[in-house]
Order: structure tokens, then sequence, then C-alpha cells
């Protein structure tokens, strides 16, 4: 007997991980463009929010659980905001929250945004002991004009107190670092990749400073950013001295030693599945004959109140058939390597015969090379990544 497969179905559902929004900083940055909000006070007065705000993380993952029923976890990252604002004890109870919840793989990787900001000492080791495996750390720069410039709440002594610390207490461990900041030279960057690579970090995560909308940036660009032949310049220079100093570019900003790649990130630009719980968290889930998009409310405030009736989810909408090539390109087409040309078919139901045109047209204009099991992007599509990802949407 013959059995017909529904287009778009899925014969085997991916990796999924867990991403918790905690949407709190000290102090929000104008070039940031995620849900963050300000949270003053002391650690005493912050507590009972904190508490709330865990109570209703967990009715919003209970709400979830039927989504994913039997599934297990493979990463979690905890993400902000500034998760590194709630206390050990707070994210303790978080980790045990979900560990009693969700079944986790053995050497589940567990990232914490952190900022020098917030840094007090024994507190990441304190993370550790929660449960914490990786600690991401948002650095920037270590120049205090530039911090400054930047809005950051911390200074150079603090970031690299921090990186300090992190070394002590953890195995693996990223920094941020920006370029093409308000006034910044080559030697600028120069002086700044060398301290960051003096700590010898795992994993480096580099990024262009852009004027987001709806930032303070957009509307109020700040002075003296180097023009686009001196950010390309720069953007050379990063690879090249990360390269010398052992690090791959295994992702446009994504710089790692060997075993050190991040692989909450690695399974997004897979196209895997991922839950998101917490205000304004988006989620990915497939399903057989599937794959849904969610996204939670956004105000903290609403977020709690829905969470706990059970109403986390602000809306929800199904990912057409037609819209998958671009969605599944716009994520793998960011890895150095790639990706396996049948797990396209796998991730998406869709035939490689629904991306042939796309594959050749960007493999002529230079932007693809590809083989009988992969495609991955040339040097010339890492530098024109959108045209390359433009290519495979389906007007």
């Amino acid at each position: 007997m013959i059995t017909l497969q529904r287009p778009g179905a899925l014969s085997a559902l991916p990796p999924l991980s867990l991403y918790v929004h905690l949407p709190w900083c000290l102090k929000k940055c104008p070039y940031c463009d995620f849900n963050s909000h300000e949270l003053a006070g002391s650690a005493n007065d912050r507590a009972p929010l904190e508490a709330r705000y865990l109570d209703a993380l967990c009715a919003d993952l209970e709400s979830a659980l039927p989504q994913i029923w039997g599934r297990r976890v493979h990463t979690i990252f905890i993400g902000g905001g500034t998760p590194s604002l709630f206390s050990p004890d707070s994210i303790d109870r978080l980790l045990a929250d979900i560990r009693a919840r969700l079944p986790m793989e053995a050497g589940c990787e567990v990232t914490l945004e952190a900022n020098p900001g917030t840094f007090e000492r024994d507190r990441f080791k304190a993370f550790r002991q929660a449960g914490v495996t990786r600690l991401s750390i948002g650095v920037q720069s270590f120049d205090d004009p530039k911090l400054k410039a930047l809005g950051r709440v911390h200074d150079r002594a603090q970031a690299i107190a921090a990186v300090e610390e992190a070394q002590r207490c953890f195995d693996t461990f990223n920094l941020d670092l920006m370029y093409a900041l308000p006034g910044q030279s080559l030697a600028d960057l120069d002086a700044d990749l060398s301290q960051a690579l003096a700590f010898e970090p795992p994993h480096l995560s580099l990024y262009h400073l852009t004027m987001e909308p709806n930032t303070v940036f957009a509307t109020r660009p700040p002075a003296h950013l180097p023009d686009e032949d001196t950010a390309f310049d720069m953007l050379d220079h990063l690879v090249e001295r990360t390269a010398t100093a052992g690090l791959q570019r295994y992702e446009v900003s994504a710089y790692a030693r060997p075993g050190h790649t991040c692989e909450h990130n690695l399974n997004y630009w897979q196209f895997g599945d991922y839950l998101g719980i917490g205000a304004g968290a988006h989620s990915k889930i497939s399903f057989p004959d599937r794959i849904v998009r969610q996204v939670r409310w956004r105000e903290p405030a609403a977020y709690m109140d829905k969470a706990m009736q059970g109403q986390a989810m602000s809306n929800e909408h199904e990912v057409p058939l037609s819209a998958r090539p671009f969605e599944y390109m716009m994520n793998a087409l960011r890895l150095r390597d790639g990706f396996e040309l049948l797990r396209f078919a796998e991730r998406t139901g869709l035939t490689l015969a629904s991306i042939q045109k796309p594959l050749a047209e960007a493999e002529a204009k230079g932007l693809l090379q590809r083989d009988l099991a992969r495609a991955w992007p040339t040097d010339k599509g890492f530098d024109f990544l959108s045209d390359l990802q433009a290519l495979f949407l389906n007007d």
C-alpha cells in the first residue's frame, strides 16, 4: 500500500531548546532593540518582583508542556535584559523549576547572559553552582569613552574583573564585543581585541554597531561613526586576528575554539525548535504536520498577569510552506559550513527541488558553493549575506 505524505509534513522533529527571557536592566542602552526595561532599587527591593516573575515563568512553562510533551531539551539560554541582575538563588530556583518539568539531555548546555555592571565577587561562582554551565558576558568594549558613548553601566575595570571571574568559574564562556563604535579607529579596535584575546576566551561574539529601529540611536544617531569602508576594514582585521589566535569564525558574528561553539545558537541557525518563555519571548515549535511561531506578552506586568491565568502567549501563527525556504536560509546561511541539503528537507518538509533555482542563482553569482551533500556561503556570500538570503524569498 502506498501512503502519500502531506506537502510540508515533517519526517522527524528537530532538537528542542529552551529560551528564558528576564527583561530587566539597570539602564536601557541607546542601541538596544531587545525587550528590556529599567529596574531601580536594591537587591532586597527587587526580591518580591523576582519571585513573582519566577512564578509566572513556571506557569508559562506548565501551560506550554502539552506542545512539547515527551521531547528532551538540548540547551537552555537565559537572556535579557540582564539576567545576572537576578540573584543566584533565583537562578537556582528557575533551573530547579525547569528540571522538575522538562527532561534534559545529559550535558545540557545552560547559558546565562551577564553584565559586568552587575558583577560581584563570587556571584558567578554561585551561578555555576546553580547549574549554569556557560556565561556570556556583555563587555562590548574595554575603552571607557566608548563604553560611555554606548550608554553602558560598567567601566573597563569592571569588565576585566568580570572576565577574570568567569575564567575562574567556567570551563567555557563568551565575550561580546562591538565594533564600528562612535569615534573608533582601527587602532582603538585593535586595543579592544588585544585585551579580549589576552584572556584566551573560548568564544567571542563580534557585532557591528547598527542603528536598530525603535532605539534612541535610531532617532539620535551618535556622531563620528566609522564609514562603511572603515567598518569593512575593521571586520577584515577581526577575522584575521581571531584566526591567528586560534578562534574559528563558524558563524557571521561568532568565533570559537574547538569544542566551544554555542550549541544553543547553533540550534537556532540549523532551524531547530525552541520554546521561549518570559516577557516578549519568541518560540518556534514543529509538529509532524506544521511549524508554528509564537510570541509571549511583551510588557512584564501584563505578561505576569496573563501567565498566571494560563494565557502567556499573545499570538501564534503557522509558518506557510512558501515562507519556509527563506526562514530556513535566514538562519542556515549564517553558518560558515552552511547546511546539509537533506537537512533542509527534513526541517522544512519541502523537497530540494523547491530551492534548486535560487541555489543555482546564488552559485552563479559566486555567493554560494555546494557539493552533493552540503551548500555553504563563499567569502563573498558572507560579505553580502542579505543579498544571498534574499534569493530565497518567495514572491
